[in-house]
Order: structure tokens, then sequence, then C-alpha cells
């Protein structure tokens, strides 16, 4: 073979309170993480690393959430002179977090959102969003939940040639859970921010299965889109993730 894959690894840990619990009783807090690794030699070299962590707490009046996420890719190219050379050709970092105030139904929340993204190859230095409004949980039986938020905002864009690129937003959300066994769940999540400038949509769908105790195997796919980018850059950007995690009870 001319390119022969020579290392997967990947590694993942969690600390989860019994994310495969039933949904009506969730654990004050909860927290889970996970790294990966691909390697590959041949043909082309590349490393990839993704990694992530992600939080939950549940409080008598607010239910609040944060998640933080990161990918580096390094591949062995070729110059304009014929020399291959180690190049970095994706890196990203993403930072959000929502907070819920629950009124006298705890179904019905108001919500406040912060964002952060600076993704080096994409046509923005960074995107940032703050936002705030309504947020209501459909329903939360004993398998499947579901609650969307949405609300105005405000976006503040930086191009990489350094123009601002600011304005008013109207930003929708929803998340779906789906306990399908003791062992396995489902999750979809979906964003998007609407401005007079640029619109971008976000979706992540993602499977997580036990292997053998408390180590499971998630594998999940995302779409990023923006309406407004440079020239000669694709306006969506997907990305397929296959990770280990282990759970911390």
């Amino acid at each position: 073979m001319n390119k022969t894959l020579v290392a997967v690894a990947i590694l993942g840990t969690a600390v989860s309170g019994s994310a495969m619990a039933q949904t009506k009783q969730p654990k004050p807090f909860t927290l889970e993480g996970g790294l990966g690794f691909i390697f590959t030699s041949g043909n082309t070299d590349t490393t990839s690393a993704n990694a992530s962590l992600e939080a939950h707490q549940e409080l008598t009046d607010w239910s609040n959430d944060y998640s933080i996420s990161g990918l580096y890719k390094q591949e062995e190219v070729e110059n304009e002179d014929g020399e291959k050379e180690d190049r970095t050709s994706a890196q990203r970092f993403d930072a959000q977090a929502q907070a819920n105030y629950k009124l006298e139904n705890p179904d019905y929340r108001l919500f406040g959102f912060a964002s952060y993204e600076d993704d080096r190859f994409s046509s923005y230095n960074y995107q940032s969003t703050i936002a705030a409004g309504w947020n209501q949980k459909l329903w939360n039986d004993d398998t499947t939940s579901f609650e969307y938020s949405i609300g105005p905002g405000y976006a503040f864009n930086e191009f990489n040639d350094g123009q601002s690129q600011n304005g008013l937003i109207v930003r929708a959300s929803g998340a779906f859970q789906w306990l399908i066994s003791d062992t396995a769940k489902f999750t979809q999540t979906l964003s998007t921010e609407v401005g007079s400038d640029n619109t971008k949509s976000s979706a992540e769908s993602a499977l997580t299965a036990s292997i053998s105790g408390n180590l499971s195997l998630k594998v999940s796919v995302a779409f990023d889109h923006n309406t407004n980018v440079a020239d000669g850059l694709e306006k969506l950007d997907t990305e397929t993730a296959l990770t280990l995690v282990y759970n911390f009870i």
C-alpha cells in the first residue's frame, strides 16, 4: 500500500452524572470531556487532534450549559520548490455558555447566551455572539427530551482583513436527546443566528454507545455554515469525529 495508516489513537475522558439516567431526575452537575488523535503516513503524513469539554448544571432556579471545543490538523504538503514541509491546515477554538432562569413553571425559562469562535482557516478572525430571550422544554419523559430557545442578540465579527461586521441578530436553537437504551443515546443540536450581513448556522448529530462498563464510543457529525464568506472559501464546513469516552459517576 502506497499510503499506510500507521496509528489511530483516540482518547476521551468524561465525568458524567448518570448520562443514561432518566431525564426527569438530572444530576446537579455533570461534566464530559473527550480527546482524539489520528496519525497517518505514506503518500501523505497528517496529524489531527480534537478536544471537547461539556458541562451541565441543574439548580433549583437555573439550568445551565457550558462547552469548549478545539480542533487542530497538521499535514505534509509540497511547496513551490517541490520540497515537502509540514503545514497547519485546521485550527479552531470554540466556547459557549447558556444560562436558563426557571419561571414558576420550570419548563418555561428566560435564557442568556454567549459564544466565541476563533477559526484560523475561515473568513473570520473571530465570531462572537450574545443573546437573550425565551427558552422552553417542550417535553421531558423517561427516554426523550426536547427544548428550544429563541431571542434577539448582537454579533461581533471580524474578518481576516481586520474589518468588523457587527449587528443585531435573531438567534434560535434546539436540542433533542433520545435515550435509546441503558447503554446508548442519540443527541441532535441545531442553531442559527440570522443577521442582515451574515447568517451563521450549526448542527451536530451524535451517537454514544457503551462498550464495556464506563467505556463508551461516540460518533458525531457536525456542520457549520456562513452565508457571507471570502471569495474562494466554502460556506459549509463539516467535521466527523470518533471518540472513546470514559464516564465517571
